[in-house]
């Protein structure tokens, strides 16, 4: 799919207006200062070659790529930037690859599907007049727009472990509950671990685009705006990490203590059964008289001995709390 967005009404005031493209004479009317190409089909590629002399290869937004091969410009004017969009959803939170050119002043944007910081960006500008001037605003923006949308994230994760935390801390946590705890904590920490991932990465983007003095007084400031939007958030994820592995380590122990009370179970039981074993033991050995047989009583004693064996020390563990 191929959107192209022109500026309403110059650039001063202008807003951003969204076109999707069919066909090639559709694309040979418009002024963009950006064009997206979601999953784009070869022929759609080739309507960019034609309209915009600029080449996409079919692998651009492979994830096999050398560090160098992330930020870097033509000889041509082209800049080419990599970067990894989170998308948080409820099924599998990841990062998509999304390649950026920046090739006479319109922003070409590349990925395999829709993201939710394009879709945040592209509603702000159809609401807010002069949000965007040229293509690297945009840029800039989208930036701006996923630090928001990981900061965001990092909330859902910080009311998911609340939740979790009131499960584990504050109820009696059988190996059922346990168990969905250390589900959803792997989950936010998976997702912890993206969002951190994600920010390295428009760290790494904002930081190529100030070195490489493509930006006016007023857009590097904005950029210098977002790094520090963007320093922000490592505080939280450093915390979220150590809530994390606090409450990890709460259900694992947890579940120690339950297995431990099914071991005491066991380790009381073969305690007590040692004695009458013992007694067992002895009056099965083949003596010239047995007790059993030359006493009246001797079967009832040896039975009754047995039990108070067992007795005894079940009596002695119970004041002692080892039963509890």
């Amino acid at each position: 799919m191929l959107n192209v967005f022109t500026l309403d009404k110059g650039r001063l005031s202008g807003r951003l207006l969204q076109e999707e493209i069919d066909s090639a004479a559709d694309l040979a009317d418009v002024q963009p200062v950006w064009v997206d190409l979601e999953a784009p089909t070869a022929e759609e590629i080739g309507w960019i070659a034609a309209r915009f002399g600029l080449h996409i290869p079919n692998n651009i937004v492979d994830d096999d790529l050398e560090e160098s091969a992330r930020f870097y410009e033509e000889d041509n004017g082209e800049l080419h930037i990599r970067s990894d969009f989170l998308i948080d959803d409820d099924i599998t939170p990841r990062n998509v690859r999304v390649a950026f050119i920046l090739f006479h002043n319109v922003l070409f944007s590349v990925h395999a599907e829709d993201l939710p910081v394009f879709r945040l960006l592209r509603l702000r500008a159809r609401r807010i007049p002069a949000l965007i001037e040229d293509a690297k605003d945009v840029l800039l923006k989208l930036y701006d727009a996923d630090a928001e949308y990981s900061a965001d994230a990092l909330e859902g994760i910080y009311d998911a472990l609340e939740k979790v935390s009131a499960r584990v801390l504050k109820q009696d946590v059988d190996d059922r509950a346990a168990g969905e705890a250390l589900a959803a904590i792997a989950r936010e920490e998976d997702l912890n671990g993206r969002i951190r991932r994600n920010v390295m990465d428009t760290r790494r983007a904002v930081s190529f685009m100030m070195r490489s003095r493509m930006l006016n007084a007023e857009q590097f400031e904005e950029a210098r705006q977002i790094m520090r939007d963007i320093d922000s958030l490592d505080s939280h994820t450093a915390f979220l990490f150590d809530k994390i592995n606090f409450l990890m380590d709460a259900t694992v122990g947890f579940i120690n203590i339950n297995q431990n009370k099914i071991i005491k179970i066991f380790s009381v039981a073969s305690v007590a059964l040692l004695p009458p074993t013992l007694i067992a033991s002895v009056y099965g050995m083949n003596f010239q008289h047995m007790p059993e047989l030359s006493q009246t009583w001797g079967y009832p004693f040896a039975l009754g001995l047995m039990v108070c064996s067992v007795a005894a020390p079940l009596i002695y563990f119970r004041r002692k709390g080892w039963m509890r």
